[in-house]
C-alpha cells in the first residue's frame, strides 16, 4: 500500500469544478492540475499520473461516475511521486472513487428531497399565512364596509345614539384591523431579526394601566381582578413590545369569554423571575391544544381563534426577552394564559416621590 495525498474536486454553482474542503492531507492544484482535473470530469476517464493520458500531470485523477453521471474527481499525489502507481494501487484506487462517488450521490440526493420539502412546507405556511389572515381580515372589513353604508345610506333617518353606535363600531372594527396588520408585521420582523428586543427597567403596572384603559370601554360590566404587588420592583422588558404581549393577551381572554365574565390579572415576583397571568371564567383550551395554540396560523377546535398569529408573537416575544409562555385550564372552567420574564442584575432603586425635586 502507498502513502499519498488526496484531493475531492466538485462542481460549484457557477459549474466550475472547486476543491469541496481543504483539509490537512490534500495539495495544491494550479491552474494546470485544475486543467486536468477538468478533462477528466469532462471525459469520464482516468488522467494525469501514470495514466497514457496527460501523464505530465503532478497527480493521478480519477472521476467520480454515480448512476446519475460524474459528480467530481479525486486527485490523488503519491509520496513518492517517480514511483507512481502499480496496477494494485490503481485497482484501490478506483474501488475508493466508487464507494465515495456512490456515497456523494446518496448525499446530494438526500440534500436536493431536503430541500424540495422545504421549499412545499415554505409554499404550505405562505397559503396557510395568505388564507388566514384573509379570514382575519374580512371579518372587521365586512362590519366597517356594513356600518359605513348604513350611516351613508340612512343619515337622514338615524337618531344621535344609532349613529354613534355604529361610529363605535366603525371605531372598534379599524382598532381591530390595525392590531391584526400589527400583529403580522411585527411577527414576521421579529422572525427574521429586523426588530430587536431593547430592554429597560421599566415598572410593570405601568404597562398594565396603559393596557386596561386601552380596554376601558369593553371591560365595562366585566369584573375586572388585579393582584399585584404593591412593592413590585422595576424588570427588564422593552416597553412596546410587552404593551403587545399584553394587549394580545386582554384581546384574546376578551374575544373568547361572554359579557359579563371576569378576567383576573395576577404578577407574582418568583425567585429570578417574575410570572404575569391573565386568566378567565371562559370555555377553556380544548384537551391536548394547550402547546399548539401558541404556532403559527393554529385555531382551537371549539373557537373562531383567527389565523393564530396572536397567541404566537406572544411566544416569539417572551421567548426573545428570555422568558417562556403556556396556558393551561383553571379549575373550575376558563383558561389561564401565564408568561416569565427573567430578571438578570440589579434593577435602578426607585426614588419616591416626594423626594424628587
Amino acid at each position: 500500500m502507498f502513502q499519498s495525498q488526496i484531493v475531492i474536486l466538485i462542481v460549484d454553482a457557477q459549474g466550475e469544478l472547486t476543491i469541496s474542503e481543504t483539509i490537512a492531507g490534500t495539495f495544491a492544484v494550479d491552474q494546470k492540475e485544475l486543467g486536468v482535473a477538468q478533462w477528466v470530469f469532462d471525459n469520464r476517464h482516468s488522467a494525469g499520473l501514470g495514466t497514457d493520458t496527460l501523464p505530465g500531470a503532478k497527480a493521478l485523477y480519477l472521476p467520480m461516475v454515480a448512476s446519475s453521471g460524474v459528480v467530481g474527481v479525486v486527485g490523488v499525489l503519491p509520496e513518492e511521486t517517480e514511483k507512481g502507481f502499480d496496477p494494485e494501487d490503481i485497482h484501490f484506487l478506483e474501488s475508493f472513487v466508487n464507494q465515495t462517488a456512490m456515497a456523494m450521490e446518496r448525499v446530494m440526493l438526500a440534500k436536493e428531497a431536503h430541500e424540495e420539502r422545504l421549499k412545499a412546507e415554505a409554499q404550505n405556511v405562505r397559503n396557510t399565512f395568505l388564507s388566514s389572515v384573509s379570514h382575519d381580515l374580512r371579518s372587521p372589513l365586512a362590519v366597517v364596509a356594513g356600518a359605513a353604508s348604513t350611516l351613508l345610506e340612512k343619515e337622514a333617518s338615524l337618531d344621535r345614539p344609532a349613529r354613534l353606535e355604529l361610529l363605535r363600531t366603525i371605531h372598534e372594527e379599524t382598532d381591530r384591523l390595525e392590531r391584526i396588520i400589527r400583529n403580522v408585521l411585527n411577527l414576521t420582523r421579529l422572525e427574521s431579526g429586523a426588530i430587536t428586543v431593547h430592554k429597560e427597567w421599566q415598572p410593570l403596572e405601568e404597562i398594565i394601566g396603559v393596557i386596561l384603559n386601552r380596554f376601558s370601554d369593553r371591560l365595562t360590566g366585566r369584573p375586572l381582578e388585579l393582584k399585584i404587588p404593591p412593592d413590585l420592583p422595576l424588570l427588564p422588558f422593552d416597553t412596546l413590545l410587552m404593551e403587545q404581549v399584553l394587549s394580545n393577551l386582554m384581546e384574546n381572554a376578551l374575544r373568547h369569554t361572554p359579557t359579563g365574565i371576569p378576567v383576573e390579572i395576577t404578577v407574582t415576583p418568583q425567585k429570578s423571575a417574575v410570572m404575569i397571568e391573565i386568566a378567565d371564567r371562559g370555555p377553556g383550551i380544548p384537551a391536548h391544544e394547550e402547546k399548539a395554540i401558541f404556532s403559527k396560523f393554529t385555531r382551537g377546535t371549539n373557537t373562531q381563534m383567527g389565523a393564530g398569529i396572536g397567541l404566537s408573537i406572544c411566544r416569539v416575544i417572551v421567548e426573545a426577552h428570555g422568558g417562556r409562555i403556556w396556558a393551561e385550564n383553571r379549575p373550575g372552567g376558563g383558561a389561564a394564559f401565564k408568561f416569565v420574564i427573567p430578571v438578570e442584575g440589579t434593577p435602578p432603586s426607585m426614588i419616591p416621590e416626594k423626594e424628587l425635586p
